[in-house]
C-alpha cells in the first residue's frame, strides 16, 4: 500500500488502493481508532516556533497541518455516514487551501482540533467497527470534483492512509531538524 520516497509531499507514498482482506480491514480500523494519538505523539514538546515551521518549503505550517486533518477527517465522518444510508451520494468537495487559511486555524491553539480528533475518531471507529466487508466493497460514495465513484473500502484505506501521511510529514520534518 505505501512506498517509502523521498518526495516531503508524500513521506509515505501515495495512497494505493488495494484489495480486501480481513487483516487490511483490522489494520484500517485501528488507523482510524489510533490516528489522534499519533497526531499527538507527533507534536509532543514542540514550541510555538516549531508549530509554525512549514513541514516543507511551500507547504502547510506544522498547526495548519493538525487542524487539516481535523477539517479533512470532519468531513469524513460525515461521507462515510451518508455513504452508509444513501444510494451513492454526492459528497461535498471543499477548499483545502483556503481552510488552511481561515481564521480557528492561524488563531486557534492545535489542541482544539486534537480534542476534536479524539472525539470524532472514537465515533468514526465506533460507527465502523461492525461494518462487514460486503457492505465495504458494495456502498459508494460519488465525488463530483473527480467525477469518481468510491466504495467505503477505498475510502477507508484512503482515510487511514491520510492520517498516518500527514503524521509522517510531522515526524519527518522533526528528523530533518533534530527536534
Amino acid at each position: 500500500m505505501e512506498t517509502t520516497t523521498q518526495d516531503l509531499r508524500y513521506p509515505t507514498g501515495k495512497y494505493t488502493p488495494v484489495p480486501y482482506s480481513p487483516e487490511q480491514h483490522q489494520a484500517w480500523l485501528n488507523d482510524i481508532k489510533f490516528l489522534p494519538q499519533l497526531l499527538e505523539n507527533a507534536i509532543l514538546n514542540l514550541d510555538e516556533k516549531q508549530l509554525e515551521t512549514p513541514y516543507r518549503d511551500g507547504g502547510w505550517t506544522i498547526k495548519q497541518v493538525v487542524h487539516h486533518v481535523g477539517d479533512s477527517h470532519m468531513n469524513a465522518i460525515i461521507r462515510f455516514k451518508l455513504g452508509l444510508t444513501e444510494n451513492n451520494p454526492a459528497i461535498k468537495p471543499y477548499d483545502e487551501a483556503a481552510w488552511a487559511e481561515l481564521n480557528d486555524v492561524k488563531e486557534l491553539p492545535i489542541n482544539i482540533t486534537l480534542t476534536m480528533l479524539h472525539a470524532i475518531h472514537a465515533r468514526w471507529y465506533a460507527a465502523l467497527y461492525k461494518i462487514d466487508a460486503e457492505t465495504l466493497q458494495q456502498r459508494t460514495v460519488f465525488h463530483p470534483e473527480h467525477q469518481k465513484e468510491m466504495t467505503l473500502w477505498y475510502l477507508l484505506g484512503m482515510y487511514a492512509w491520510h492520517g498516518k501521511h500527514h503524521v509522517a510529514h510531522i515526524t519527518s520534518l522533526r528528523d530533518r531538524n533534530h527536534w
